[in-house]
C-alpha cells in the first residue's frame, strides 16, 4: 500500500469527483482537476512545506484579494502559496478546494503537453573487414 501525503486530506473533498487524478512531482503532490493543475501539497523544509496554488499569474492580486494570507512561492513566482505553519492552513486550504470545486476560474494551470519522446535510433553493427 502506497503512503499517503501527510497533506492529502486537504483535496479529499477532490478525490471524489469524477476528473480528478493525482501524481507525483518534485517531491510534492501534484492534484489534477478538469485538465487542470489545481493544487500542489509540499511537505518538507521551508519553502516546500505548504499548500501551493498554480494559478495563472494575471489572477493572482485577485486570489490574494480573497485569500491574503497566501503569498508568491520564492522558488516557483508563478504560484501562490500558503505556509503549513499557518494558523489558519487547515481551514484556508479547505476554501480554496471549495473554490476549486466550484470551478473558480481563477485557480488552476493548464499543464503544457508533454514533449514526445524521439525514438531510440538504433546502431547498426559495424562490418568487419
Amino acid at each position: 500500500m502506497a503512503k499517503r501525503h501527510p497533506y492529502e486530506y486537504l483535496v479529499e473533498p477532490l478525490q471524489e469527483r469524477p476528473g480528478y487524478f493525482q501524481r507525483n512531482m518534485f517531491g510534492c503532490l501534484g492534484c489534477y482537476y478538469r485538465g487542470k493543475l489545481v493544487a500542489v501539497l509540499a511537505e518538507g523544509e521551508d519553502p516546500w512545506n505548504a499548500f501551493l496554488v498554480p494559478a495563472e499569474r494575471d489572477r493572482h492580486a485577485a486570489i490574494v484579494a480573497d485569500f491574503p494570507m497566501l503569498t508568491n512561492h520564492p522558488v516557483l513566482p508563478k504560484w501562490l502559496m500558503l505556509h503549513a505553519e499557518d494558523d489558519h492552513f487547515e481551514t484556508v486550504s479547505g476554501r480554496i478546494v471549495e473554490r476549486i470545486l466550484a470551478e473558480d476560474e481563477r485557480f488552476g494551470v493548464i499543464p503544457p503537453p508533454k514533449k514526445k519522446r524521439k525514438p531510440a535510433v538504433k546502431k547498426r553493427p559495424r562490418r568487419e573487414g
